[in-house]
């Protein structure tokens, strides 16, 4: 230790500047950084290569030319300036995407002016500021290797199913359209609660195309990956007992790449479709297990969530209507209207004020479903029309990041799982499908007994119980929220041993 803390100070004090170095080190800890807190949506290779080409390699080639340009004439009396500016700089910049996810281009130039005259002040302190740079990596480490380690832990089993349902034969194989309209809250809950919206006329258009509407239905989980998980796994994973909502790994890989529900339709011989408003779950560019998408690998941006990058997916599903095969097909649409309010604290205009947003996001969702529902009735009048939504609409919350303090307020809790379910089910002639349906979990079960004539599969029915992890006001942890029954419940559930 000794001899390694004076070797430390004997280069700090020599005329070495070590711009290779001053580069590598300058983006370690922002590279770190980054994956420590969105690991579920960078854990490719992809992603991997691309990070550490912007974080290491281009800073470190950055540095080093310009150490080149500016060692002869004029320049190089600037150099030390230069190298504290960049070293400072850099990393600073580095720091902010690794936060925000994309670069906020007016913080960027207020950092850029702010760097400047500390740059004239401490440039002495240049190899003080690497060495500072390397202790913040370490540190970051420290708190990587845990998330890196966890995922040893986890397990893929939940999704096994009970019984043979993955083996199911359908007898009719409709046209199936799957539409999830983000945050659609049950007609139900919109008519009462927090919500007191009157949305008779959308439900009036339903039940004139002989839709089935499944009251008081909700999701078992009140996220949109982890409501998905259950739907198409058809089976509860309780978070994975995490202690974290966004922690729900492999989640995308499950929705994208395999899934019972998934694997049934195929095995089945139907062409599956994936129709996205967003590419939110194809951010860690899991393995396309869909035959067709609306986007392709080159449209999912590296950094970001994903929302910014849209596509029409009303324009999209004409196109595949007109052009597509003669096999039976399923379709997975899902756009983001109405949505929830806003996530943080800082960005909420309020209660009131989010439900308004959400109101007016709300007539938008009616307008496009009711084109949709339309278009596809025109194209393809025999089909099976879905609606399902993946999670309530908060309202009622200041914001959203708020549903993870416990409380025991009825209507604060359905306003996150009360969803909408209402199924045109084929030959409309007939007999609508007298069938319990109550919660998202026991959907496609449902649906894959009804089109295999085959009753046994309810048997195996998942409870209809809704789950959330609380981490303030209670202790950190997976709890049942609301029971089978309906009833506002808070037991915190461990894993079995």
């Amino acid at each position: 230790m000794k001899k390694w803390s004076h070797t430390l100070a004997t280069r700090l004090k020599d005329d070495s500047e070590y711009p290779l170095l001053a580069g590598v080190v300058t983006g370690l800890y922002p590279f770190i950084s980054y994956y420590t807190h969105n690991f579920q949506l960078v854990n490719s290779w992809q992603h991997f290569l691309f990070f550490f080409a912007l974080f290491i390699v281009a800073p470190a080639l950055l540095f080093w030319v310009l150490y080149r340009v500016s060692n002869k004439g004029f320049l190089k009396k600037w150099r030390k300036y230069g190298l504290f500016f960049l070293t400072v700089f850099v990393f600073l910049l580095f720091v902010e995407i690794a936060l925000y996810a994309q670069l906020k281009k007016k913080l960027a130039l207020a950092t850029f002016l702010a760097v400047i005259p500390f740059s004239f002040l401490l440039y002495k302190h240049y190899k003080k500021i690497i060495v500072l740079q390397v202790v913040i990596a370490l540190i970051g480490l420290i708190y990587f290797i845990p998330v890196l380690w966890k995922q040893k832990d986890i397990s893929m089993e939940w999704t096994k199913q009970p019984d043979a349902i993955a083996s199911t034969v359908l007898k009719k194989k409709p046209n199936i359209y799957f539409i999830q309209p983000d945050g659609y809250v049950n007609f139900e809950e919109i008519a009462g609660g927090h919500y007191n919206i009157d949305n008779t006329e959308f439900k009036s258009f339903l039940d004139a195309r002989g839709f089935t509407m499944y009251p008081n239905f909700r999701s078992n989980y009140p996220s949109t990956l982890a409501s998905n998980g259950a739907v198409f796994a058809m089976q509860h994973h309780y978070f994975n007992y995490g202690t974290h909502p966004s922690k729900f790994l492999k989640a995308r890989r499950l929705l994208v790449s395999d899934n019972p529900v998934l694997n049934i339709l195929k095995d089945n011989g139907y062409k599956t479709h994936l129709v996205l408003e967003s590419p939110y779950i194809l951010l860690n560019r899991p393995k396309m297990g869909y035959d067709a998408c609306n986007f392709s690998t080159f449209d999912v941006p590296f950094i970001g969530s994903g929302f910014r990058n849209k596509k029409d997916v009303q324009a999209d599903l004409e196109g595949y209507l007109e052009n597509d095969s003669d096999q039976p097909k399923f379709f997975f649409i899902e756009f983001f209207n109405p949505g929830h309010i806003k996530n943080r604290k800082g960005d909420s205009e309020g209660a009131e004020g989010e439900k308004q947003h959400w109101q007016e996001s709300l007539e938008y969702a009616n307008e496009r479903l009711t084109k949709m529902i339309s278009t596809i009735e025109e194209k393809d009048p025999g089909a099976m029309i879905i609606l399902h939504s993946d999670h309530g609409g908060y309202v009622g919350l200041e914001y959203a990041m708020q549903m993870y303090e416990k409380t025991d307020k009825r209507d604060d809790i359905y306003s996150l799982f009360s969803s909408l379910c209402a199924i045109k089910w084929p030959d409309t002639d007939e007999n609508t499908p007298e069938i319990e349906l109550k919660s998202s979990v026991n959907l496609f079960r449902v649906i894959f007994s009804e089109l295999a004539d085959d009753p046994s599969l309810l048997e195996h029915r998942q409870p209809d119980e809704s789950y959330i992890i609380l981490m303030k006001k209670a202790p950190r942890g997976v709890y049942r929220y609301i029971n089978g029954k309906g009833e506002i419940v808070c037991e915190q559930m461990l894993p079995e041993k």
